[in-house]
C-alpha cells in the first residue's frame, strides 16, 4: 500500500538526514491519497531511515600513531574539595594522554583560566620528559580565539608557548569530541577513579593535598599496569617513546602566569601591599602570584628548589599551583595556619602552654614521671603556686615508695582540680589507693560561690 509512496518517503527522510519523525510522515501521506494504517507508514519510515544511514554512516580509520609525535588534553570536572577559605568548592581536573605510550597525567586544578592551562602542561611535559610534536584540545577560549570560515584562530599565548616548547597545538573539529576520543576517555577513566560516587565509594577528599595525592597515585597505577590494546605498560613504552621527544627548555614558559615575587623568610609574598602566606620549603625561591577573580594564584617552579618540600607531589613536576587566597586590602593580611605547621602561636590568638624542658638533674627527674608531671608543673605555674621546686622533689619521693605510674597520675589529677598544697599530692594518691575512681577526686564545693551577695545591704535604710 505505502510502494506508490515510496519517493515522497525516500525525498522527507532525506531531508531531515533520518530525523523525520513516523507520525509527521503519515499526516503528509494521509494528505495525498495513502490509504492505510500509521503503522504501516512507520514501518516504511524505519526502513528508509536505515537505508539513509547505511548511505551516509561515518566511517572510523583506527589511528596508526607514531613514537613522540601526539598528545592530547581536555578537562573534566572534579571533585568538591573544601579550599583554603573552608568552603567546599568545585575542581577541574587536566588530563594529558600521550598517544603512542598511552601514558597519562592528571593534574587537579581549581579553574581553567590561560595561566592555570599554560602551568598545567609545563606540569606534564616534565613529567613526560620532553615534549611531542602536536598536542590536539578542544575549542576552548583559550586555545582558540574565534572560528573565521571556519578556520580555528589559535590564542597567540598558546601558539608562543608551543613554541617555547617545540610543539604545535592544534585543535579538533568543533562539536565533534569523536575526533579527540583519546583525550575524552582519558577524562572518562580519571573521573571514574577520582571523583567520589555511590559507584566507586570513595570518600570526600579533605583538602587539596589529598587530592593531589590520589591524582598520582592514580596516574602510577595506570601507567604501570598493561595496556589492554598495546599489551605494555605506559611507563616502559614512555622510556621508548622519551627518544623521540623534544628536549624541554630549562625554564618554564611563564610570561601568562603573573608577577613574580620572592618569598621572604616568613613565608610571604607582598602583591598589592598585602601580605600573603605560602607553603612551607619556598623561602628566598622565586613564585608568580596573578589576580584570578576575588582570588590571588600562587604558582611556584618546583624543579628549580634545591630541596623539594615535603608536600609536593612525588612525580617530577614544573609548575604547580601551591596555594591561593582571597584578595584582600592593605593591613589586612591573608594568613593561612596550615602553612606554618608546629608553630607555637595558636591561631586564635590565646597564648599555648610552655613546653617543659629540664635543665638541672631535679627537674629531669621530676619530667620523666611523665605527663601528669608535665601538667602539673604548667598549671602550678599559671596559678602562682609557692614552693614549687619542694612539691617536685617531694612527688619524685613519692613516687619511690608509691610507684611512678600512680604518682603520674595523682599528678595529673591534681593539675586538674587546681591543687598544688603540700598534703594535696599524697591525699589522692591515698584516696587512689583505697580504690576510688578518679572522676570522685574533683568534687565542686557547694559551701561557696563565687556570686557575690547581698549581706553587706541588710542594714540599708533602716
Amino acid at each position: 500500500m505505502v510502494d506508490p509512496f515510496a519517493d515522497e518517503v525516500e525525498e522527507w527522510v532525506d531531508r531531515s538526514k533520518g530525523h523525520v519523525r513516523a507520525d509527521v510522515v503519515h499526516e503528509r501521506l494521509v494528505a495525498v491519497g495513502f490509504d492505510g494504517d500509521e503503522r504501516t507508514t512507520r514501518r516504511a519510515v524505519a526502513e528508509a531511515e536505515a537505508r539513509w544511514r547505511a548511505g551516509h554512516r561515518r566511517t572510523y580509520r583506527p589511528w596508526i600513531t607514531e613514537p613522540g609525535m601526539w598528545c592530547q588534553f581536555d578537562w573534566g570536572v572534579g571533585p568538591v574539595v573544601p579550599w583554603a577559605g573552608g568552603a567546599p568548592r568545585s575542581t577541574l581536573l587536566f588530563c594529558l594522554w600521550l598517544a603512542w605510550s598511552r601514558f597519562r597525567v592528571v593534574v587537579p586544578t581549581w579553574d581553567r583560566t590561560l595561566p592555570t592551562l599554560l602551568a598545567c602542561i609545563d606540569t606534564s611535559l616534565r613529567r613526560l620528559g620532553g615534549a611531542p610534536r602536536y598536542a590536539l584540545t578542544d575549542n576552548e577560549k583559550t586555545v582558540t580565539v574565534e572560528h573565521v570560515a571556519r578556520v580555528a584562530v589559535r590564542h597567540p599565548e598558546v601558539v608562543a608557548a608551543g613554541r617555547h616548547y617545540g610543539m604545535q597545538v592544534a585543535t579538533c573539529v568543533p562539536f565533534d569530541p569523536e575526533s579527540e576520543g583519546g583525550s575524552e576517555s582519558s577524562v572518562r577513566i580519571a573521573k571514574a577513579d577520582l571523583v567520589p560516587t555511590e559507584a566507586d565509594l570513595l570518600d570526600a577528599y579533605p583538602d587539596m593535598a589529598t587530592l593531589v595525592a590520589a591524582c598520582d597515585g592514580f596516574c602510577a597505577h595506570v601507567n604501570a599496569r598493561r595496556h589492554r590494546e598495546t599489551g605494555v605498560a605506559p611507563r616502559e613504552r614512555l622510556a621508548v617513546e622519551r627518544e623521540r621527544l623534544h628536549v624541554l627548555p630549562s625554564a618554564p614558559y611563564a610570561a601568562a602566569l603573573g608577577e613574580t615575587r620572592l618569598v621572604n623568610t616568613d613565608q610571604t609574598v607582598r602583591f598589592g601591599s598585602v601580605r600573603y602566606s605560602t607553603p612551607p620549603g619556598l623561602v628566598g625561591a622565586e613564585v608568580w602570584v596573578r589576580a584570578a577573580g576575588e582570588e590571588l594564584v600562587i604558582v611556584a617552579d618546583l624543579a628549580a628548589l634545591a630541596l623539594r618540600p615535603s608536600w609536593a607531589p612525588a612525580a617530577p613536576a614544573g609548575l604547580i599551583e601551591v596555594t591561593r587566597h582571597a584578595l584582600s586590602t592593605p593591613g589586612r593580611p591573608r594568613i593561612e595556619p596550615a602553612h606554618y605547621p608546629g608553630h607555637p602561636q595558636d591561631p586564635s590568638g590565646a597564648p599555648r602552654p610552655p613546653v617543659p624542658r629540664p635543665t638541672s638533674p631535679a627537674e629531669t627527674a621530676f619530667l620523666e614521671l611523665g605527663p601528669g608531671a608535665e601538667a602539673w608543673l604548667v598549671e602550678a605555674a599559671a596559678a602562682g603556686a609557692v614552693r614549687v621546686r619542694a612539691r617536685m622533689a617531694a612527688a619524685v619521693e613519692l613516687a619511690a615508695l608509691a610507684g611512678r605510674g600512680e604518682v603520674d597520675a595523682a599528678l595529673g589529677i591534681a593539675a586538674a582540680a587546681g591543687r598544688f598544697a603540700p598534703d594535696d599530692l599524697l591525699a589522692i594518691v591515698t584516696h587512689r589507693a583505697a580504690g576510688a575512681p578518679s572522676a570522685e577526686l574533683v568534687v565542686a564545693d557547694q559551701a561557696h560561690s563565687a556570686q557575690p551577695g547581698t549581706a553587706a545591704w541588710e542594714g540599708f535604710g533602716r
